[in-house]
């Protein structure tokens, strides 16, 4: 047994995939089959499954994959060890709903960059569903979502905390004197809204189609920061994350209205699927979302 054979099993689990994982690794599809039929004889398992062209983790190979994963890593650590390098090397693909950029990397990235300077990160932003779709064809290798809770042992949870939601307006709107109002008072109101099937605005969506209603903004738009702007200028009225609209609240510019039976769940969590190899450059972009989310309040 050798780590370039423990590598590719890694990679052909991940991917579930021989040939996607020989063209990853940059072998030929008959010396990954090769490999690890070689690595299910020396261990006496079966690792995957074959149907037609598709291949899947037997049960033996989730057990073989846990320990293969930690035999590298230990592995990476070791030589960077015994090098003497310090320096993390390696690629980040991190996949979040739009709203969690700004706040996840401006204050905070140029620390990350001084302590992991050949650590590239390569973020993309989507709605939930396409973050785990991303996610389980191994496109990205963590999310960042803001959304309902999200329990689902395919996935490991590294960092999750419920956050505040709520309808603004600006300090001069006639309702912002109103110690509460109701749902249809502010469907009458011009809405600026993240985009359709985006995270919290996909909660909103729900709950009033589960009161027969709906909302026609006048404005759907990606960033949640901008529609704050709007809002401070008396533009329309928005729903957003307490983290977006919390500066303009303790500057006096915003107003969170109490709206009568109505409460948003609204989950701001990081995940990984639990298959996936925990590298030396994820485990560092990890560790660092992890440190920073508990400051995105």
């Amino acid at each position: 047994m050798d780590l370039r054979s423990l590598n590719i099993f890694i990679q052909a689990a991940e991917l579930n995939s021989f040939t996607r994982a020989a063209e990853k690794l940059g072998y030929s599809q008959p010396t990954v089959s090769f490999q690890i039929k070689q690595l299910e004889q020396e261990l006496g398992v079966q690792l995957f499954d074959r149907i037609g062209h598709t291949v899947s983790l037997t049960e033996a190979g989730r057990d073989a994959l846990f320990y293969a994963q930690k035999i590298c890593h230990t592995s990476q650590e070791m030589v960077l060890g015994a090098s003497r390098r310090q320096e993390i090397r390696g690629e980040v693909r991190l996949a979040m709903a739009d709203s969690l950029c700004i706040p996840l990397f401006v204050d905070a990235f140029a620390k990350f960059r001084e302590e992991y300077p050949y650590v590239l990160i390569k973020t993309m932003t989507a709605g939930t569903d396409e973050l785990f779709r991303l996610l389980d064809h191994n496109e990205v290798d963590m999310v960042c979502t803001l959304d309902k809770q999200i329990r689902d042992t395919t996935y490991i949870i590294a960092n999750e905390e419920r956050i505040g939601v709520h309808f603004v307006v600006c300090t001069n709107h006639p309702l912002a004197s109103r110690y509460e109002v109701s749902v249809e008072e502010l469907l009458d109101q011009p809405f600026m809204l993240t985009e359709k099937g985006m995270s919290y605005r996909k909660i909103l969506d729900e709950y009033l189609a589960g009161k027969s209603l709906e909302i026609h903004p006048v404005l759907e738009i990606g960033s949640a920061d901008l529609i704050c702007q709007l809002v401070q200028e008396d533009v329309g009225i928005s729903f957003l994350p307490d983290y977006v609209t919390e500066h303009a609240v303790r500057k006096g510019k915003l107003v969170r209205l109490h709206v009568d039976d109505f409460e948003a769940e609204v989950w701001k969590q990081l995940l990984y699927h639990r298959n996936k190899w925990m590298s030396a450059p994820l485990e560092a972009v990890m560790k660092h979302l992890e440190k920073i989310m508990l400051q995105v309040l």
